[in-house]
């Protein structure tokens, strides 16, 4: 699961509001404190010290903390690892009803960067009725993160998703996964073993404690609806009002492995939309127009990405030319959103004219930073085991997939560095249930690229009674405020001010 790819593939490292911190801070735990109420008690409760941290394109009234929280959970007077903290205080203390926590995509995506970015948006929407709050995850960011000391080369997008060679061949990758874990294995020790959905969500239950809070709603987007939707099953008593934006298939046998595979098939239901965006005359104005026809895009996209298999083409980044599989992942992350259907339409014409030089985009264009590449691949092969599948089955998987699905060319069921992880996860997975109040409004696309609808089917069938789902036919992937509709923006924003939620599943069609 991933959220808007350029954050994604870059996953904001240091940011101007909060500093990475390389390495866990032995701190000492701290004197047992008494539990708030409501709260079970802890023998270690942090404290927050809030300090300005606005930055030009945020709030002005932007706050930053860290947050100690134990390097594992089970031993809170052990190592503590430090999570970077934000908040936007109600501009309204009369209207406040409590605290919303802003989880963002990934795994690898930044929540303070997330809350700078729509801060100012969910204080015009929700009218100060929360404190605003966010938190970049272990590894993440402004929080301590860890490092497997990879080559840049197996750090570049196209590496670190297993995209078969041009042929179908899966041999490169394979050595690449092998070489990868073991790498990990060496340089990122207990910090990077940490990384796992179940600390992200125990770190967020010690951060409302430090809060002061009983109760916290939140908006989860993509992975971090994932977050949500733990966070609801093991703490529900601490629930308050919770939206769960494009989310996918909870089931604890799969999780990270079921949404890669999805992938292919939510790249086929986004398509159309790019391809009718692509026909329409009025693109000739812009010189974007790429068929007369919509359904003559598609057959034209993956001819160009298999003359790029056989001849790469050189670009403006020196000795980075764009091949078939970048892209194809290029086309893959501008379907998040249609506001990249221009730069997308753009490089297409540029890969086919010979007068042009394609401009890479910037996720494409270099390698992730280490920790940051670290940080993506431990979460899914931590919180999962993947079993040692053999490279037989996984090169007929890749084929059959690649027939089925010709966009994503075999790469949603390609080999990964979890097929050699080290490390095997410490708990199961949590397998969400009906059991728990019914608080939660569910709000996702139709065509969704990254977490196609059917998962979104699967996580509100988990939670029967206590959700309710809103159906968004709009594409793209992250709806509230983001690629959805005003039906869709005006039902979450009902919801989180005034807890009144549809009596049933809804769709949105304007």
């Amino acid at each position: 699961m991933t959220t808007h790819p350029k954050r994604t593939a870059l996953l904001i490292a240091a940011t101007a509001v909060a500093a990475a911190t390389l390495a866990p801070t032995a701190v000492p735990a701290a004197a047992a404190t008494p539990s708030r109420a409501g709260a079970p008690a802890r023998a270690y409760v942090p404290e927050l010290t809030w300090r300005p941290c606005a930055v030009p394109e945020g709030p002005e009234t932007q706050e930053c903390a860290q947050l100690e929280v134990p390097l594992d959970h089970a031993d809170p007077q052990g190592p503590h690892v430090s999570i970077a903290v934000s908040r936007i205080r109600s501009d309204r203390p009369a209207a406040r009803r409590g605290t919303l926590v802003v989880l963002p995509g990934g795994p690898g995506g930044s929540g303070v960067r997330r809350l700078t970015q729509k801060g100012a948006a969910l204080q015009r929407e929700l009218a100060g009725a929360y404190d605003l709050v966010a938190f970049d995850p272990r590894g993440v960011g402004g929080s301590t993160t860890a490092s497997c000391g990879l080559a840049p080369e197996d750090r570049y997008l196209t590496a670190l998703r297993s995209w078969p060679a041009p042929g179908g061949g899966i041999s490169e990758n394979v050595a690449r996964s092998r070489r990868t874990a073991e790498a990990c294995d060496r340089a990122g020790g207990a910090v990077l073993r940490s990384f796992t959905t179940a600390n992200q969500v125990r770190d967020m239950d010690l951060l409302r404690e430090a809060l002061g809070e009983r109760t916290l709603s939140a908006w989860g987007v993509s992975y971090g609806s994932y977050v949500g939707a733990v966070y609801a099953q093991r703490y529900p008593q601490h629930t308050d009002r919770w939206v769960l934006d494009s989310m996918g298939d909870p089931d604890p046998k799969r999780l990270a492995k079921g949404w890669l595979a999805n992938m292919a098939q939510g790249m086929d239901d986004r398509f159309p939309d790019f391809a009718a965006w692509a026909a329409r005359p009025d693109r000739d104005r812009d010189g974007l127009r790429l068929a007369e026809r919509a359904e003559e895009v598609r057959p034209l996209v993956l001819a160009l990405a298999a003359e790029l298999d056989r001849a790469p083409k050189a670009s403006t980044t020196p000795g980075t030319p764009l091949t078939g599989n970048g892209l194809r992942q290029a086309l893959q992350n501008a379907l998040y959103g249609d506001a990249n259907f221009p730069a997308l339409a753009r490089l297409v014409q540029a890969a086919r004219d010979p007068r042009q030089t394609p401009v890479l985009p910037p996720e494409l264009a270099q390698p992730l930073r280490d920790e940051d590449a670290a940080l993506t691949i431990a979460v899914i092969c931590n919180d999962v085991d993947w079993g040692r599948t053999p490279t037989a089955r996984h090169e007929r998987a890749v084929a059959a997939d690649r027939a089925a699905h010709p966009l994503t060319a075999g790469m949603p069921a390609n080999v990964t560095p979890c097929a050699f992880w080290k490390n095997k996860p410490e708990h199961r997975p949590t397998r969400i249930t009906s059991a728990g109040p019914s608080n939660i409004l569910m709000v996702q696309s139709r065509r969704d690229p990254s977490t196609p609808y059917a998962g979104a089917l699967k996580m509100r069938e988990a939670f029967g009674e206590r959700a309710r789902l809103v159906s968004v036919d709009q594409g793209g992937h992250g709806m509230y405020l983001t690629n959805g509709n005003a039906c869709g923006n005006r039902l979450v924003t009902e919801f989180l001010t005034t807890g009144k939620r549809p009596a049933q599943d809804t769709d949105c069609t304007d």
